[in-house]
């Protein structure tokens, strides 16, 4: 009796495109799997007239696929690492990261658009709204919520004169086409796990069929990120960032950190080990903090 995987994701375009690029993956490598996708609305989804950080954080996005996963009605559960609460679930751990997509954020103009204007940008990002203000002083920023496709929808109707959205999103929903601009790790730090997607299981099962999509690069880099973000209790509330290029044993790291009360921000960057990525961003984010003070 052939054995049934159901895996789970958000109904978004965006999401099914990426869960489904580890589903096809894993039915080429395991053709004696029935693999079913199953999807449904999350929380974070159905809020649109707030950032994350006033409705309720990250958690928001995952909450319903975790209670589907924790009562057996799916055995997997997938998501963009970015948009995961940064405190894991013992009973519900990611068990899977896969190989890593564009890391980079980038800009995308109105279609047939005469230039790049920045009175009116698009972003539901802290992080991202902080670097633009470095990189664009006269820039305003403006709170846009929403799936990609609607997010570019709500710019080509002229609500806004440029977005910045994640390339790795763009690229999975064969839109890169619409990009006008790529910024480099160093302009614009990416958030914790972005181009990353990381599949959730069941504490205690066998996911050892999940092998062919492991991939040991991206969690090193997501537990030194992580890790970062971990330190300073950030994530949707909070306009921090990191970003972790591994070769070989080396894993570097760089960091973003907010100061509220001064409302100023310091970067810095980190090597070391990756076997100690978690640690190493720890000691990044101790460091940076001290730092701001």
């Amino acid at each position: 009796m052939r054995r049934t995987i159901r895996v789970g994701s958000r109904e978004s375009k965006l999401a099914v495109e990426q869960t489904m690029l580890l589903v096809n993956q894993i039915k080429a490598c395991h053709p004696e799997l029935t693999v079913e996708l199953i999807t449904m609305k999350t929380t974070g989804d159905r809020i649109l007239d707030r950032r994350l950080d006033q409705a309720g954080g990250k958690g928001l996005f995952v909450k319903e696929l975790d209670q589907a996963l924790a009562d057996g009605k799916i055995d997997l559960s997938v998501h963009s690492l970015k948009d995961m609460p940064m405190e894991e679930n013992r009973e519900l751990p990611i068990v899977a990261y896969s190989t890593r997509g564009d890391p980079r954020d980038a800009l995308v103009l109105p279609q047939n658009s005469g230039g790049f204007y920045t009175d009116r940008i698009g972003t539901s990002s802290l992080r991202r709204s902080l670097q633009l203000s470095s990189l664009f002083p006269e820039a305003e920023t403006k709170l846009v919520r929403g799936n990609v496709l609607t997010r570019l929808q709500k710019l080509d109707a002229g609500e806004y004169t440029a977005l910045i959205l994640a390339a790795s999103g763009l690229s999975r929903l064969g839109l890169s086409g619409r990009i006008s601009r790529y910024f480099s790790t160093d302009e614009i730090i990416p958030a914790a796990g972005q181009g990353i997607l990381a599949v959730q299981g069941r504490k205690g099962e066998d996911y050892v069929f999940l092998d062919c999509i492991r991939s040991e690069l991206s969690k090193a880099a997501a537990l030194a990120e992580r890790g970062f973000v971990s330190f300073l209790e950030g994530g949707c509330s909070s306009p921090v960032a990191a970003y972790a290029e591994v070769s070989g044993q080396e894993i570097r790291l760089s960091g973003l950190y907010f100061e509220e009360e001064s409302a100023q921000y310091t970067t810095g960057r980190i090597t070391g080990d990756v076997e100690n990525a978690r640690k190493l961003g720890e000691e990044l984010a101790e460091r940076l903090r001290r730092e701001g003070v």
